[in-house]
C-alpha cells in the first residue's frame, strides 16, 4: 500500500472520503491481526503508513469541514469559538479602532469650542 496523497484526498467529496477512511481501517486491522500471528518485518511498516494515511484522510476530512462552516458563518453575527481568530487574550479584548476614535460629549463640545489657534510666524 503506498502513501495517500493529501492532495488527491481534496479532490473527493465526503462519500469517497468516508469510503476511503473506511477502507484504511480495514487494512489496519488486518494487518495488526497479521503482525500477532507472525508477520515480518515489512508487515511492521505497513502498520506505520496505514495510521499516517488515516491520519491524513482525516485531517483533509477534517479541513473541509471547517472550510465550509466558515463559509456558512461568514456573514452571521455570531461565529463559534473553535472557528473565531485566536490572537491573544489582550488583543481580543482591546477596542476596535471604531470604538478608539469615539468622542464624548463633552470632549465634542471641548474641541468645538476651542480649536487649535494658529499663529501666522515672522521670519
Amino acid at each position: 500500500m503506498a502513501a495517500v496523497k493529501a492532495y488527491e484526498l481534496r479532490n473527493k467529496n465526503k462519500a469517497e472520503l468516508l469510503k476511503t477512511l473506511d477502507e484504511q481501517k480495514q487494512e489496519l486491522a488486518s494487518l495488526r491481526v497479521q503482525k500477532v500471528a507472525g508477520g515480518s518485518a515489512s508487515k511492521l511498516h505497513q502498520i506505520g503508513l496505514a495510521r499516517k494515511n488515516i491520519a491524513r484522510t482525516l485531517t483533509v476530512i477534517n479541513q473541509t469541514q471547517r472550510e465550509q462552516l466558515r463559509l456558512f458563518y461568514q456573514k452571521k453575527k455570531y461565529i463559534p469559538l473553535d472557528l473565531r481568530v485566536k490572537k491573544t487574550r489582550a488583543m481580543r479584548r482591546a477596542l476596535t479602532p471604531f470604538e478608539k476614535k469615539l468622542k464624548t460629549q463633552k470632549q465634542q463640545k471641548k474641541e468645538n469650542h476651542f480649536p487649535l489657534r494658529k499663529y501666522a510666524v515672522k521670519a
